[in-house]
């Protein structure tokens, strides 16, 4: 049974990515949701705005993005990344949920990701909150670059190997 053949909240049988075409399936309805307005109450409809990002050509294994101007996120599906702005500090995660690579999701109302398949949910740091899942969103090696963040595609930390680096995968945006 494919997704697309599911009821809303039926759970699927395989629970695997069947490829790059779900796969993009999956992270365009990331977009379409985020594009919605990204807030965590609908006041707020603005301040946790999610856009499409074009990523320039890597040199070696590092991209250099933007920091996001205020808290919110840029999706790069080429690069299966979001990074975010949140709370005085920037991040960079795996597109993927960590329990079974299914692309995530902003949920606007609940200001949260959201694996649409098993339903674990994270904060907008990558924190885990509830579900299938045992741990927080994958973070990727960042450091800051002046306006920019570099973000090394080949250092994915998991909290439930290395958690210290997890944790250290952010850039707080009060040093410079």
């Amino acid at each position: 049974m494919h997704d697309q053949d599911m009821e809303p909240g039926e759970e699927c049988a395989g629970c695997g990515v069947g490829g790059r075409r779900e796969f993009l399936r999956e992270a365009a309805g990331l977009l379409l949701g985020a594009l919605a307005g990204l807030g965590l109450s609908p006041e707020r409809a603005n301040a946790f705005p999610v856009e499409l990002g074009t990523a320039p050509i890597p040199l070696g294994a590092e991209l250099m993005l933007p920091i996001p101007a205020q808290d919110g996120a840029v999706v790069y599906k080429e690069q299966s990344l979001i990074v975010a702005r949140y709370a005085g500090a920037v991040y960079a995660f795996s597109l993927a949920c960590p329990h079974q690579r299914t692309a995530l999701r902003w949920l606007e109302g609940d200001g949260r990701f959201q694996c649409p398949k098993h339903k674990s949910k994270y904060r907008p740091d990558g924190v885990f909150i509830s579900g299938r899942a045992t741990r927080g969103m994958d973070r990727f090696a960042v450091r800051r670059e002046g306006a920019r963040v570099a973000v090394d595609l080949s250092r994915l930390f998991r909290e439930d190997r290395d958690r210290d680096a997890w944790k250290a995968a952010m850039v707080p945006l009060n040093e410079k």
